[in-house]
């Protein structure tokens, strides 16, 4: 069974082994002449110049990070901490930084990554919002971005529940009303949350817990999330309904959705105009979802009754704003993670993130790369390696003047489609398809981005095999149509340039060139030779190699029938001289070869 997708790359993914960071250093000795003419006399000056090549790569943390996260960082970077930096100040240091660890506060705009000069590999957020970072900007640079989002889930539901039960009770305004040597009882009457509904907008990490807390408080539950699974819901008891339905039914609505320009300001005089009288409104999500002079209108009209608010689109907001002023809004300086818990679980969390990002390792916590779940991405890990050599080998049997346009790949597993994400290999594959070829940067993140600009497009084929679906792939296969090769023997039966290969005791394994099985590790660099099968082959082209004292990993012959053609593949340790590969070719029963970059 065979399913086909065809696509062309529009987003973008990464390269784990490419987020690294380098560092040229001048030699660590100057010499200077002087000559001192008068007395006819020379003096000789050595000046010895102390370079530290310190292999570490620099952090800027510009806002404050937990204690435990900063000591996390300190034993593999160097850590620079500069907090309250104005835009100029994070554009001058950040040339110098391979890592930015940031909160809320901090605008990572393009202007920062195009004067990073292409060092900066990633950004952390410590948080889970991601609307202060340019992601668009961070892709086409090669720059990943990570965040926390799992560290102060509990924290910020803990808050949106107290400002559900504060803003019931007036908790807030019968404080301060005491406080000024008043006592009103019959003024804070408030209300019971027994039997009233909650509409959770945007059932996430954060809404779901907010939904389960609300249910122990004895409250109907309702949410709306367009990317919310059913059965997630299902499973807390909270039913899902349309944001229209949602909002006009609800007593309580507590919002926990991301701001994008497609939930900006979405609570507006609209909105606002469907909701029953009386309603209330706790928002710990993003100022900007609300619009604040349309919550104002509302909260005067008596449509909202309350609004318990722990974000605003200004931070912090005006002294005159009204809204805050308002005698019916309770408010709070975005506390919703300020937990000593919740502090310190963050600042572990995106520390992880960022030094898993510098070593190269995939991030789980991704924004701009391919989500892929962190047990799926241990399962696919050794498929990652192959795919990227795949693509690398394949683009380096295109003969020169050859344009890659058009690529299909095919992946063989027992899996079905929905049980197999291959967003990861593809992207890869992208990256090992265009590296060679280009003097671009390419990682995981831009890749895709990278091939859109150049016209490449990816047709994803799977094939369906029989059997246990316990190993994810059983093979890969890549194939480059309408391209010429500068070794024959790799073109298929139908045209293409075509190579295969498996997972092998968790190494990548060149299993098929063209229509030839082989079975070599891809390690290194390779020798490919098509040849006559005959006594002596793998001696002489040895021989060669052992003059020129290059190591030989390992040699395999795959062949259709015996002193029939051959392919014989070698593994070297490094590059043979031009004259050892012009050799190679003048052996009478070699009829072609290449030598290819791993």
């Amino acid at each position: 069974m065979v399913t086909t997708s065809s696509l062309n790359l529009v987003f973008t993914p990464t390269k784990p082994t490419s987020l690294s960071w380098k560092h040229s250093f001048p030699s660590p000795f100057t010499t200077a002449n002087c000559t001192r003419r008068q007395n006819r006399k020379a003096y000789r000056f050595v000046v010895f110049a102390t370079v530290l090549a310190d292999p570490k790569p620099t952090v800027l943390v510009a806002e404050k990070l937990g204690k435990a996260g900063l000591e996390l960082l300190k034993t593999f970077a160097n850590v620079d901490c500069s907090y309250n930096l104005s835009p100029e100040e994070l554009c001058t240091k950040i040339s110098l930084c391979d890592a930015l660890i940031v909160r809320s506060g901090t605008k990572v705009t393009r202007e920062v990554f195009e004067r990073s000069g292409g060092r900066l590999k990633v950004v952390g957020r410590a948080g889970v919002g991601i609307d202060n970072v340019d992601l668009s900007a961070a892709t086409e640079h090669g720059c990943l971005v990570v965040n926390a989002p799992t560290a102060n889930t509990i924290a910020a539901a803990e808050h949106g529940i107290a400002l559900l039960t504060a803003m019931a009770r007036n908790i807030a305004q019968a404080d301060a009303s005491i406080k000024a040597g008043k006592w009103q009882r019959s003024k804070y009457i408030g209300v019971s949350l027994v039997g009233k509904t909650l509409a959770v907008i945007g059932f996430g990490k954060v809404g779901s817990e907010v939904a389960r807390r609300a249910k122990g408080l004895g409250m109907h539950v309702i949410a709306h999330d367009p990317y919310a699974p059913a059965d997630r819901a299902r499973a807390i008891g909270v039913d899902l309904l349309t944001f229209e339905e949602a909002i006009s039914i609800a007593d309580f609505i507590s919002l926990h959705m991301p701001l994008t320009p497609a939930t900006s300001k979405i609570f507006n005089d609209q909105a606002f105009s469907r909701m029953k009288k009386g309603v209330r409104i706790v928002n710990v999500a993003r100022g900007g979802v609300i619009d604040e002079e349309a919550l104002v209108r509302a909260l005067d009209s008596g449509i909202v009754a309350q609004a318990a608010l722990d974000v605003f689109t200004e931070e912090p907001p005006p002294k005159d704003s009204r809204l805050v002023l308002h005698e019916n809004v309770t408010v709070t300086p975005h506390l919703g993670a300020s937990t000593t818990e919740a502090q310190e679980g963050v600042a572990i969390e995106v520390a992880e993130a960022v030094i898993g990002a510098l070593k190269g390792e995939l991030a789980a916590t991704a924004v701009n790369a391919p989500m892929v779940p962190a047990e799926v991405l241990t399962e696919l890990a050794p498929f990652v390696t192959l795919s990227e050599k795949l693509g690398r080998l394949a683009v380096q049997l295109v003969a020169g003047g050859s344009g890659v346009q058009s690529v299909k790949v095919t992946y063989a597993s027992a899996r079905g489609p929905d049980d197999l994400d291959t967003r990861l290999l593809r992207a890869m594959i992208t990256k090992g398809l265009i590296e060679p070829i280009t003097s671009v940067f390419i990682n995981l993140v831009n890749a895709d981005f990278t091939a859109k600009q150049r016209g490449l497009r990816i047709t994803e084929e799977r094939f369906l095999l029989d059997g246990s679906p316990e190993n994810p792939l059983e093979f890969i296969q890549v194939q480059i149509a309408n391209v010429e090769s500068k070794f024959a023997t790799a073109i298929s039966d139908s045209g293409e340039i075509k190579v295969e290969g498996r997972v092998k005791e968790g190494k990548p394994h060149l299993t098929k060139v063209g229509s030839f099985s082989v079975d070599v590790s891809m390690e290194g660099s390779l020798i490919l030779c098509r040849q006559v099968d005959q006594p002596g082959m793998i001696g002489s082209v040895g021989n060669i190699l052992g003059e020129e004292n290059v190591n030989v990993s390992f040699m395999s012959v795959g062949r259709i029938a015996p002193r029939k053609q051959a392919v014989m593949i070698i593994g070297v340790d490094k590059e043979p001289s031009k004259e050892a590969l012009k050799r190679i070719g003048e052996i009478p029963a070699i009829e072609e070869f290449v030598f290819l970059k791993l």
